[in-house]
């Protein structure tokens, strides 16, 4: 299986990567990247480009894969409509249009969140724009998925590139066994996320395509 991974820096991503590179059945990894990761592993490579908004360039180098794996994003806090707008719906589109390109048995696996309006009317302009996003993808011509994530902890080191969500989860880590047992149906954790996405890649897309957190676990268990 050949894996593209968009926002491996990110936390999601790092435990995508981590799970992607540990599975025998992914022969190679490509890293789609701003600026160097500082990993070497046999089956990663990284392809580094800056404009996001505009994969023609690279679109050669994304040919020919088996999966693409969507971690990047942002919090709509400390960002205007229109730069969270871009980010959350304009570069996944971009990117889905370019790898799958004449490639309509790929699997695009989006991360969006929990609380996420498919309706693209509810108040929250975060969750339209995500809804919005979820719909395109899941409308194009390829097999994809949205994943719906609630409490996502990592496991293995991972870190977040936000400052706050740091501080976050470093004040909270206590909580994740707990929340395990109160809460289980909205808590997974980075490695789950990882093994769930390579599973969805093995279907055949004909079971739910918006799949929240317990269906997450369950896959990736």
């Amino acid at each position: 299986m050949k894996v593209i991974l968009f926002g491996a820096s990110g936390m999601v991503g790092q435990g995508v990567l981590r799970a992607c590179l540990e599975e025998p059945e992914v022969a190679e990894v490509i890293a789609v990247v701003r600026r160097p990761l500082g990993k070497n592993a046999p089956k990663l490579r990284e392809v580094r480009h800056a404009d996001l908004s505009d994969l023609t360039p690279i679109a050669a180098q994304l040919s020919g894969a088996d999966a693409c794996f969507y971690c990047l994003g942002v919090s709509s806090v400390g960002h205007s409509r229109e730069e969270y707008e871009r980010i959350t719906y304009g570069y996944p589109l971009e990117a889905a249009r370019v790898v799958a390109a004449g490639n309509p048995h790929l699997t695009f696996v989006y991360v969006s969140g929990e609380g996420t309006d498919s309706t693209e009317q509810g108040r929250a302009f975060w969750a339209r724009v995500k809804g919005r996003t979820e719909n395109a993808l899941l409308a194009m011509n390829m097999r994809a998925y949205a994943f719906r994530p609630g409490w996502i902890q990592p496991v293995h080191g991972e870190t977040s590139r936000t400052r706050w969500y740091r501080v976050l989860y470093r004040i909270t880590s206590w909580l994740y066994p707990v929340l395990r047992r109160v809460a289980p149906r909205f808590v997974t954790s980075t490695e789950y996320l990882g093994r769930a996405m390579i599973a969805v890649a093995r279907l055949d897309g004909s079971g739910p395509r918006v799949l929240r957190t317990d269906e997450i676990t369950r896959l990736g268990a």
